[in-house]
């Protein structure tokens, strides 16, 4: 045999043992809620072992946003209809669910594995409550495209202000610099105009927050006015460089409050 042959006896084509890893398993993350007399005390969520979405953890933002609406529940939620973008844990659709929202919609990127953990969580905690909890759905959405089928499954159906939220929910979207247009622009679609979106974020890449704070700018093209809510400081998600420690720990809150008639 020549050295620019090659053999193919001897199974060339089996991978070496060991050569592919085994995928992250599912896990669960549990909340354990902050108002007073909370019942129930605790939320658990099923969550994805790995997803390239980062739906597979419980970010600061996501925990933040459940605090101020499990506290806010009466202004934000209670008789509301509700609907959530790149929910991931979906911790605050469930929050809102358990606070008498009319209706609420979870979605996330069209992902089946990661619809199938949010859906499991919802019926933990239905089961968990009795069944005392608000209607809810969850389903498939990429951000921009068309708001009547997402709510009617009909494409060729618009939404009329009845068939519009009082509450749309951005948790730890903005980093997606690219897809800002889109989520506004869906946000302007489907929000209606006595409504308001909660965005809540912290800047996982400290040299880029310029670009994160952008998406506020950009928001008023699409007729909203950012009104900030609060802004503190918690525990990083990453142990990382120390420099950017302090960048890390913000998480960042504001309305978008709509400016059409």
């Amino acid at each position: 045999m020549s050295e620019d042959e090659i053999s193919i006896e001897g199974n060339l084509f089996d991978e070496p043992e060991g050569f592919f890893k085994p995928a992250p398993e599912s896990h669960f993350s549990t909340y354990k809620r902050k108002v007073p007399h909370a019942d129930p005390a605790e939320i658990t969520m099923k969550l994805v072992g790995s997803s390239p979405l980062w739906g597979h953890l419980l970010w600061n933002a996501g925990i933040f946003t459940a605090d101020y609406l499990d506290k806010n529940a009466a202004e934000l939620v209670r008789g509301k209809r509700v609907l959530e973008l790149g929910a991931a844990s979906a911790l605050p659709s469930l929050i809102c669910a358990i606070n008498g929202a009319l209706r609420v919609m979870a979605t996330d990127y069209p992902d089946p594995d990661l619809l199938s953990h949010i859906e499991y969580s919802f019926e933990e905690l239905e089961r968990k409550m009795n069944g005392a909890l608000s209607e809810y759905c969850v389903r498939g959405y990429i951000w921009g495209q068309d708001l009547g089928e997402l709510v009617h499954g009909d494409g060729e159906r618009e939404l009329g202000e009845d068939d519009k939220f009082d509450l749309i929910i951005l948790s730890d979207l903005v980093f997606n610099h690219s897809e800002h247009h889109k989520l506004l622009s869906t946000c302007r679609k489907g929000l209606k105009k006595d409504g308001r979106c909660l965005v809540v974020f912290s800047p996982h890449r400290p040299h880029l927050l310029q670009e994160d704070l952008r998406f506020f700018e950009t928001a008023k093209e699409y007729e909203f006015k950012p009104e900030k809510i609060d802004l503190v400081t918690w525990t990083p998600m990453f142990e990382e460089d120390e420099e950017t420690v302090e960048i890390r720990s913000r998480v960042y809150s504001f309305f978008l409050i709509p400016q059409w008639d």
